[in-house]
């Protein structure tokens, strides 16, 4: 049956979150805290109903098509963060299931956004449950980037189709091996990361959660004022690299480790994010210097940290930079749409598709000038595939669609117009905190109406998804035979 290979993928998709449900419950059974209880039975519902999965629908053909593809990739991240939210709805946080879940799908699309507050205070388990949810959503959103990004040829990965070949940039002969190296490089940029923030002064705890949640670009943190608590500029810097790191495409760093081929300078996308980052740091950096009591130094240092927070798409935050006049609150809005590079586990639109929008409006330029000229965009030193840069203008279109329709709504559950137009920015975009005083870096969204919440849980879902992937399940083509 054409759906047995759906079931069986996502049974063991469950059971492995169960397994992974069973380390909060011992660090709580540890801790004398009666989450341990939860947890565990929340391991087992997890297991057994992944195991009732693979067991009712094992096959020995698991081959499977586009559009099972699709169909899979919408219900795995729905039943992810709809297992991953029982743990929190029944332990003693004693928050309603529409905050459950709105936190769970927040970490396992690693957006960030949070209804929690007192983290300070809070179970060791449910903070390290967190940080998983945004770790497993990390590896999750590469695997997507090379599985199925290619089909929507939207320029949402550098294995995208082109005229050349549709296998033009893959590494190794299957996807298999290729994910199986990205989750090593994955693991151990997780490792760098946990050991370089405890070197720099984070407990082990402290360290292992931002480094399950920096590499991923998710953001959640053990304390309230997130990475703002910590005060060591090493830390900010160490944290600013790493965040970095993981908004840079994976796919560079498996050609470096497993091929020896250094290749991050000859990638547009790489040298594009940090020219971008240069100018974006430059510019902030000098009004904060001229409009705050910081340093120039302080300003540096917050500047850079935040910028990259934000365009990554990670969401950690050291100081509530929306108190630092109009200019700043306008400029983190906009660059919350950004994203960093494809491939990663960044969110946002990404630099490739607005690399390729800028190309073609350059050409649109060239052909007023000269009507007759035959011109053609180039990328990585290819000619580019004209549909692929049809499409890239289609996605942002249906982009800024989605973020005008989900902030209308918003609007009309009663939420003020800055709240709902960054809400609808930061969740379209996985980036985690909005604007304002209410749902900004130093508020959460505890107080929005469930309604809201709902709809923000759907924004995170689609922006995760590049929109696309959950919107052709609405084609009525799709359902033909």
């Amino acid at each position: 049956m054409k759906g047995q290979v759906i079931g069986y993928t996502i049974g063991i998709l469950l059971s492995i979150l169960g397994i992974f449900e069973c380390l909060p419950a011992l660090l709580d059974f540890h801790d004398g805290s009666p989450n341990a209880l939860a947890f565990f039975e929340c391991a087992i519902v997890s297991m057994f109903f992944g195991g009732a999965l693979i067991l009712t629908n094992y096959t020995y053909k698991k081959d499977i098509s586009i559009r099972q593809t699709f169909m899979l990739t919408s219900l795995s991240w729905f039943f992810m963060s709809l297992f991953a939210s029982f743990p929190l709805y029944f332990s003693d946080l004693h928050i309603s299931f529409t905050d459950a879940f709105f936190e769970a799908i927040s970490g396992i699309t690693t957006t960030g956004s949070t209804i929690l507050s007192g983290l300070d205070t809070m179970s060791r388990g449910i903070l390290l449950w967190r940080s998983i949810t945004q770790w497993i959503g990390g590896i999750g959103i590469i695997a997507f980037a090379i599985v199925i990004l290619p089909f929507l040829r939207v320029g949402g990965m550098q294995l995208f189709q082109t005229e050349s070949s549709d296998r033009s940039e893959k590494i190794m002969p299957r996807t298999f091996d290729i994910v199986k190296s990205l989750l090593q490089v994955y693991v151990f940029l997780t490792l760098a990361c946990f050991l370089t923030y405890n070197i720099l002064g984070m407990n082990i705890f402290d360290a292992l959660n931002h480094a399950l949640t920096t590499i991923p670009t998710g953001g959640y943190s053990t304390h309230d004022a997130s990475f703002g608590y910590f005060e060591s500029p090493a830390l900010h810097y160490a944290g600013a690299f790493f965040m970095l790191a993981g908004g840079i495409p994976f796919i560079l760093y498996v050609k470096f480790f497993f091929q020896g081929k250094f290749e991050f300078f000859k990638d547009e996308q790489f040298k594009s994010v940090l020219a971008m980052f240069a100018a974006l740091i430059f510019i902030l950096t000098a009004w904060a210097y001229n409009s705050t009591d910081y340093s120039i130094f302080e300003s540096l240092r917050y500047a850079t940290f935040n910028i990259i927070s934000v365009v990554t798409t990670t969401g950690f935050a050291t100081t509530d930079y929306t108190v630092w006049g109009s200019f700043a609150a306008s400029f983190f809005f906009f660059i919350t749409f950004l994203g960093a590079c494809a491939g990663s586990t960044a969110g946002g639109i990404k630099v490739m598709r607005l690399i390729i929008a800028f190309r073609l409006l350059r050409l649109q330029l060239k052909k007023l000038i000269y009507p007759r000229g035959v011109f053609t965009v180039h990328y990585q030193g290819r000619s580019l595939d004209p549909s692929i840069a049809m499409n890239v203008l289609g996605f942002l279109a249906v982009f800024v669609t989605t973020n005008a329709v989900l902030t209308v709504l918003l609007t009309l559950l009663g939420l003020d117009f800055e709240t709902a137009i960054s809400g609808a920015a930061t969740s379209i975009a996985n980036v985690g905190p909005g604007i304002g005083e209410r749902i900004g870096p130093a508020g959460n969204f505890s107080d929005l109406p469930d309604a809201a919440k709902w709809l923000l849980s759907g924004g995170m879902l689609l922006g995760r998804l590049e929109i696309l992937t959950i919107l052709v399940l609405f084609k009525p083509d799709y359902w033909r035979a």
